[in-house]
């Protein structure tokens, strides 16, 4: 006997029992058949998160590769990510993490009759990321303290994560951050069937007081003080595809959610889902938390010159809005798009200013009956005026890509914009800086004299070298140069430069043709491009269809320009597209 099912479009998703009742000559036989799983299905016109487009199915859904952008807005980095939702026991996991979190939103889990809602099921999955109290599947780390778990960067994919969890007895993997946090949800929704993908925003303001305003703080040499206010250099999160039923949606959109809990006034807590084209359209009155995404896309940044801990001085600079430019992996390429557009109307343009503004009312309940001229005073009054309203024009730029162990080469360069001389005093500055925008060590600090003819151009170098920057680095790859002009010789100007320092290449090279169930070998190298030992290095392999586990390699010390070279053996055990990734870590990074 073949048996056919089809389920309905609006059938609860997870997993069946199929059983047979035989009767016969009076006497009932029960038979169990075996199971199967029922999952949203982007294929199907009656599902509410079909997707019309082949290729967008086969990149949001069926891509087990993806990539992760992180660094900064002017200096764009990349790393790959597996995210292994056709993995064995990865749908099993899936399904439990429902299970664990079906009473986030409706007390018990009885009739389970919320599991046919794209909507409800994203909800559970983003509170279940890192927001559950006690089973969320991943922390964060506090204070950027991570010696008691894993280090956050050093994950490669999705589910060396979820098996973590499951196997632990469901609890929370340490450590994490915002970019693993938004891949194993990408994973997750996937697995499910809901076609979906992991953004990244440069400039992410994270603001506790004013959800339209975000506050730097330096003293004197240029140090970024640390203040309630944080600028995150770049955050991730998930964009999801579905038709939302709960406002009104006949067609399938991108939905925003943000799994990563953040400080929101009234504690912390995860985001969305929101419809992407109400943040652009400022209708934040229409769905969840949307007063939240806004405002994390269009924040104006105010920088403050503290003086003595008593006075509060703005200064010159050339400051932007919050949410720069948000990018994703472009479909069937390895480069990213830019969906900057999406989140958001061209800066200046009449469109933008109308969204803000009606933005601005909802989140100010003072200014629900105020004009747009009253709100563009008071915005204007919280902005920092440019540097060319100063007379002085000023840019930092690179004169060199800096890799892990090179000196930093930038170029200062200063316009005199009137017809009389300038004399200057400028204190300059480095410290690092995490991601998430909490200043660290103050390594270095200059004091420099310039004077400027009328008209003048002036170009003059700098240079940070590694033996400066070196022992502050660690974990954290960013950081941040200041030049601050002395508040004694007048007006206050400011120009400041994020600085990435990329990571040595790991080089993997494939020495036979993977088949599958046929051993395959591959070449593993990476060299020290410091003048110094690396200690406790570490090599770790991940590949989907390749290692069922992660392979971890112990490779010890290595010396200043040694190159280390491992050839592993593995054996593809299914059919697909199949990547290694190799990550390096040491007692530096």
């Amino acid at each position: 006997i073949n048996i056919s099912v089809f389920p309905p479009s609006n059938a609860c998703i997870g997993r069946y029992i199929l059983n047979m009742q035989i009767t016969s000559c009076g006497h009932t036989y029960q038979r169990c058949l075996g199971d199967f799983y029922v999952l949203f299905n982007p294929w199907c016109a009656d599902d509410p998160v079909y997707m019309d487009n082949q290729a967008h199915r086969e990149e949001y859904v069926l891509n087990e590769h993806g990539i992760l952008y992180e660094g900064v807005h002017k200096h764009i980095t990349s790393r790959p990510w597996h995210f292994g939702q056709f993995e064995d026991g990865i749908l099993d996991i899936c399904l439990k993490i429902l299970d664990m979190g079906a009473s986030y939103h409706h007390g018990s889990d009885r009739d389970r009759c919320w599991r046919n809602d794209p909507v409800h099921v994203s909800m559970v999955v983003n509170h279940m990321i890192s927001s559950h109290t006690t089973n969320s599947i991943m922390k964060i780390p506090e204070n950027n303290d991570y010696l008691k778990g894993t280090k956050p960067f050093s994950w490669n994919g999705s589910v060396p994560v979820l098996q973590q969890w499951y196997n632990g007895r469901c609890r929370p993997v340490r450590y994490g951050y915002c970019g693993s946090l938004a891949s194993v949800m990408c994973t997750v929704m996937r697995c499910l069937g809901i076609p979906s993908r992991v953004v990244t925003n440069y400039c992410f303001p994270c603001s506790i007081e004013n959800p339209l305003g975000i506050n730097e703080i330096f003293d004197c040499t240029g140090k970024n003080l640390c203040g309630k206010d944080k600028l995150w250099r770049y955050h991730c999160w998930n964009e999801s595809w579905m038709a939302r039923r709960d406002i009104n949606q006949c067609c399938g959109d991108w939905q925003c959610l943000d799994p990563t809990p953040l400080e929101t006034g009234r504690g912390s807590a995860c985001s969305g889902p929101t419809w992407v084209r109400s943040i652009r359209e400022g209708e934040l009155d229409l769905d969840y938390d949307g007063h939240h995404m806004f405002s994390r896309v269009n924040s104006n940044y105010v920088g403050w010159l503290s003086q003595n801990n008593t006075k509060k001085t703005k200064f010159f600079c050339n400051a932007w809005p919050c949410g720069q430019q948000l990018i994703t992996k472009s479909v069937g390429s390895e480069q990213f798009e830019d969906i900057t557009g999406a989140y958001k109307y061209e800066l200046g343009s009449v469109k933008n200013k109308e969204a803000y503004y009606r933005a601005y009312r909802r989140i100010h309940p003072g200014y629900c009956n105020a004009s747009n001229c009253h709100i563009e005073r008071e915005l204007s009054s919280l902005k920092n005026p440019f540097l060319s309203d100063s007379g002085i024009n000023m840019k930092l730029k690179m004169a060199n890509c800096p890799m892990y162990g090179e000196d930093v080469q930038l170029h200062w360069l200063l316009e005199n914009l009137h017809s009389e001389n300038k004399n200057l005093k400028f204190n300059l500055c480095a410290q690092i800086i995490t991601y998430s925008g909490c200043p660290m060590d103050q390594f270095w600090k200059d004091t420099v004299n310039v004077t400027l003819g009328p008209r003048e151009v002036k170009k003059i170098p700098l240079c940070i070298s590694y033996s400066q920057y070196g022992p502050y680095l660690c974990d954290h790859n960013i950081m941040k140069v200041v030049a601050v002009s002395d508040p004694e010789c007048g007006e206050v100007l400011m120009v400041s430069r994020d600085i990435v320092i990329n990571r040595p290449p790991v080089i993997v090279k494939l020495l036979s043709q993977p088949r599958l169930k046929v051993p395959c070998t591959a070449e593993i190298s990476f060299c020290n491009p410091l003048q110094e030992d690396m200690k406790n290095c570490i090599m770790t392999l991940e590949g989907c269809g390749l290692f069922k586990e992660p392979m971890t390699i112990d490779l010890g010390t290595l010396a200043s320009n040694q190159q280390a070279r491992t050839i592993v053996e593995f054996t593809p055990y299914r059919l697909g597209s199949h990547r290694l990734l190799a990550n390096f870590g040491c007692h530096k990074f």
